[in-house]
């Protein structure tokens, strides 16, 4: 599947042209155009009598069509390309994130309170109350984003350096959208032991841990072990992130077709971190009919070895014991959840669900069933994706699950808070707003967080987490 111009393969190209040709610009953006590619801005930089400067910025499908772009505009007579800057790239330059003092430095008693020896009593009250590391520096308000870059979305075992920069994208997001200060913490540590005792050894920091494009199966071990040993929040995003976003769209794909969850069956393709995770949720919410599928077929408890993740799913689905491929498990299906790989099903496969089909295609960057031509046999179509309607985007959850559990101050995020947070997400949502194409609220939606966040810290505080 072709992707269409995206900000991410953005490019500024500065040209020179010739200050007497006055179609110059037009048969720039003409031949961007006519390649598929979209222009988003004409900057005018410098005009003298000999050259006039001019930066053209465009956005492309991928870094290929970008290299287009620029040849294309090259070739055309009177236009020379000073320069082409990735606007991705330059915005990454020197990484995303920096320190900042919160309290001013001007005099010397300034520096006796904030440093020695002022700093000391403040060290002894937390010596005398633990707890009182929460309130009295930044553990309160910090969490630590933790990975070994051994599954990064769409790019698979790239190690803990590459894995940095989206590690300070996910901190950036916590800062704009929850106002917590997250850090990248990038472990080159390929032992499970060896993960989890570091983490536990850098947690006095923290007030919670956020894990991170870490492998499956690994990342269930990892996590259970550290909820184990931390009196602190311990959250996978790639897991519950997910799987709250996606109940949280389903409650709202039910509002639309008029069913209820306890009645529906869904079918799932893929049976790694997110799938368990889903499955958890929507089984804890009452939908009791759920088919998994991976790549060998239906999951099923009488199956060859399984390996912990997938026997627990094998043991938790398929109540009718049905046995085939992934088109064997949507067959009468009123929902589709996809979280695999690309074009597991072409579009005419959806023909065989039940009426009123639901289909979230959520692999990235291609999904698992064409989202446009879906569309064409379901009432209701999500993907991963930004450029397509109803994006399950993690982004929608883990900013106001971790701002309402460090504003209760819990020990543990549990399947209660989730359910909170995936129901509180759907009512966002208001009855004159939802649509088919408008299932989940915009990530730039103020009351996202907020109305998540306080869902989080009621149901933390109800069950005393």
């Amino acid at each position: 599947m072709a992707g269409l111009p995206n900000a991410s393969y953005s490019i500024t190209l500065r040209l020179h042209l010739d200050p007497d040709d006055q179609r110059a610009i037009g048969r720039v953006t003409t031949t961007i155009g006519e390649l598929d590619g979209a222009v988003v801005a004409v900057d005018f930089v410098e005009s003298s009598g000999e050259l006039l400067v001019v930066d053209v910025t465009a956005n492309a499908r991928d870094g290929d069509h970008a290299d287009q772009l620029r040849a294309a505009v090259e070739s055309l007579d009177g236009v020379h390309v000073h320069r082409a800057s990735d606007r991705t790239f330059l915005l990454h330059l020197h990484g995303k994130l920096e320190v900042r003092s919160t309290v001013a430095l001007a005099t010397r008693d300034d520096l006796s309170m904030a440093y020695t020896p002022g700093v000391a009593r403040v060290c002894r009250a937390i010596a005398d109350d633990p707890e009182d590391a929460r309130r009295l520096t930044i553990k309160g308000n910090t969490v630590a984003i933790v990975t070994d870059g051994s599954a990064v979305l769409g790019l698979g075992d790239i190690g803990p350096t590459a894995a940095l920069p989206v590690m300070e994208g996910k901190a950036v997001l916590f800062k704009r959208f929850a106002g917590i200060d997250a850090w990248p913490v990038c472990i080159d540590a390929s032992d499970t032991d060896d993960l989890v005792r570091i983490v536990a050894s850098l947690a006095p920091v923290y007030g919670g841990i956020n894990l991170e494009d870490i492998s499956a199966p690994r990342c269930f071990e990892i996590e259970d072990r550290l909820k184990e040993q931390l009196d602190i929040p311990v959250f996978h995003d790639d897991q519950h992130g997910t799987a709250i976003v996606v109940l949280g769209a389903l409650h709202n794909a039910m509002r639309l077709v008029g069913k209820r969850l306890e009645d529906v069956t869904v079918a799932m393709s893929g049976a790694g971190a997110a799938g368990v995770a889903i499955t958890k949720l929507l089984l804890r919410e009452g939908v009791s009919d759920i088919v998994v599928a991976d790549s060998r077929g239906i999951l099923d408890a009488d199956a060859g070895e399984l390996d912990v993740s997938k026997a627990w799913l094998a043991a938790n689905t398929n109540r009718r014991r049905i046995s085939g491929d992934l088109r064997a498990a949507i067959r009468g299906a009123d929902v589709f959840i996809g979280v695999s790989g690309p074009d597991v099903l072409a579009p005419e496969d959806l023909g065989a669900m039940a009426d009123d089909r639901i289909v979230f295609a959520l692999a990235n960057p291609d999904p698992e069933v064409d989202p446009v031509a879906a569309g064409d046999y379901a009432a209701v179509v999500a993907t991963g994706r930004s450029d397509y309607p109803n994006q399950i985007n993690n982004v929608l959850a883990f900013p106001g699950i971790f701002r309402g559990a460090l504003d209760a101050r819990a020990h543990h995020i549990t399947e209660e808070m989730k359910v909170a947070a995936a129901r509180a997400l759907a009512e966002v949502v208001t009855d004159e707003e939802l649509q088919p194409t408008y299932i989940v609220p915009s990530v730039f939606n103020e009351r996202v967080v907020t109305v998540v966040a306080d869902a989080v810290r009621r149901e933390a505080e109800r069950t005393g987490a």
